[in-house]
């Protein structure tokens, strides 16, 4: 595998990692923009214009882009998350132009207003639809929560309100802010030649307006907070807990995602044979999510709701004994051989490699290899984790908790959320 490294005098980043030895290529446009990205005024919008996207452009309509991308075989899609809206998708070697023709049209849609309000229901229509699932509704909470004041905290999907609010000019305002090529890295992973992959780019990017969008990546400071939202047609009781972890450019993440696996991987963790294999809950789980300039520790816990209380004082005990004494030698081996056999096997698919590369590039601006990773992955030891616990010690610095429950205090009833059926 070799990797390649090239800036289009328009600033679009064009990153690629080739291999003669697979069989398919995958490509994907990371724009650095997502819900931490926009005002209250227009919350939604980064999604809502991933949707917009597939609508086509003066060239191609809706149809369009489906039949062409379904034509070529190609495996794509699109995602938007708090800092990052990707397209992509993954062909055979030969068809690695049109599929970079169409991801291409994806990136500078028309946005008809036609369109805008056809798919504006759309959202509306699936953000009911989360709103019906506890889970997303206890995970909204949770960030909103947890990042109160700070720009990680709003939603993806907006609101109701926002989403009805938004406008097709004030949508063609943020594309216009967002989408300068400078905040757009252009990733290729698999079968293809570096000349072709620039040449490409030159081609269906090169004309792209120039620009960059700066956003504030001061570090949050949670205040911490507890919120109950009441939910008596559920039956199960759903607690999210956050606290402070490392940023995706801290020296600390690779120790922070093995302790997650130790801890709390949905197998063979602490939190795995305190709850799950005893019966104590249905799933209990810790997460490392990082972000530019922050970091969180996620807890999930999901079980019966007259457990709940004695549960999460349980994951608390487990919490303040790896805080206080660390973890094994042993149990880390065991996640490092965990974490290196994804790493592994997820680099064996062009798809895999597009993932880490893009996401490498637009967080870090640096190139990992498979080898790399394994490297990283193996150099953490039982001191390096003592060291990222004494920084950001595992905690419930918030708690959101969606369910039967009205308060997580016995004998109390939370005054913060009405019930909701």
């Amino acid at each position: 595998m070799e990797f390649h490294q090239t800036q289009l005098d328009n600033g679009l980043t064009v990153v690629a990692e080739t291999n003669p030895h697979v069989h398919s290529v995958a490509a994907g446009f990371y724009v650095r923009a997502g819900s931490r990205d926009e005002s209250a005024e227009v919350s939604g919008v980064s999604h809502f214009l991933e949707h917009m996207a597939f609508k086509g452009d003066e060239t191609h309509s809706a149809d369009d882009v489906n039949r062409i991308f379904d034509e070529i075989g190609a495996r794509y899609n699109a995602s938007t998350s708090e800092e990052v809206t990707t397209y992509y998708g993954a062909v055979l070697p030969e068809y690695l132009p049109k599929a970079l023709e169409m991801l291409a049209t994806l990136i500078r849609p028309s946005l008809r207003e036609e369109d805008f309000e056809v798919e504006r229901q759309v959202i509306l229509e699936e953000i009911g639809m989360y709103d019906d699932q506890p889970t997303s509704v206890c995970y909204d909470k949770s960030m909103e929560s947890h990042f109160i004041g700070h720009p990680l905290g709003r939603s993806i999907l907006g609101s109701r309100e926002s989403i009805t609010a938004l406008t097709a000019d004030r949508m063609r305002e943020y594309h216009a802010n967002h989408y300068g090529a400078g905040n757009i890295v252009l990733a290729v992973a698999g079968n293809t030649d570096w000349d072709e992959v620039r040449d490409l780019a030159r081609r269906f990017c090169g004309h792209w307006p120039t620009g960059r969008h700066d956003r504030n990546t001061e570090e949050a400071r949670p205040p911490g907070v507890t919120r109950v939202l009441r939910r008596e047609s559920s039956t199960l009781q759903y607690v999210i807990q956050m606290a402070s972890a490392p940023s995706a450019r801290s020296p600390h993440r690779h120790a922070a995602e093995l302790l997650s696996v130790v801890v709390g991987s949905d197998s063979g963790s602490r939190l795995y044979w305190e709850l799950v294999d005893s019966g104590l809950a249905e799933a209990a789980e810790l997460g490392f999510h990082e972000y530019e300039g922050s970091g969180a520790w996620m807890t999930y816990v999901g079980s019966e709701p007259d457990a709940t209380i004695d549960n999460l004082a349980r994951v608390k005990a487990v919490y303040d004994a790896v805080n206080a004494d660390g973890v094994t030698a042993e149990e880390l081996e065991r996640a490092k051989n965990k974490v290196s056999s994804a790493i592994v096997l997820r680099g064996e698919r062009p798809m895999g490699r597009l993932s880490s590369l893009g996401a490498n590039w637009i967080y870090r601006e640096d190139y990992r290899s498979v080898e790399d990773d394994l490297r990283d992955c193996a150099a953490v030891d039982v001191s390096a984790v003592r060291e990222l616990l004494d920084a950001y010690p595992l905690g419930q610095t918030t708690t959101v908790a969606v369910g039967p429950l009205a308060s997580l205090v016995p004998g109390t009833a939370n005054e913060n959320d009405p019930p909701s059926n």
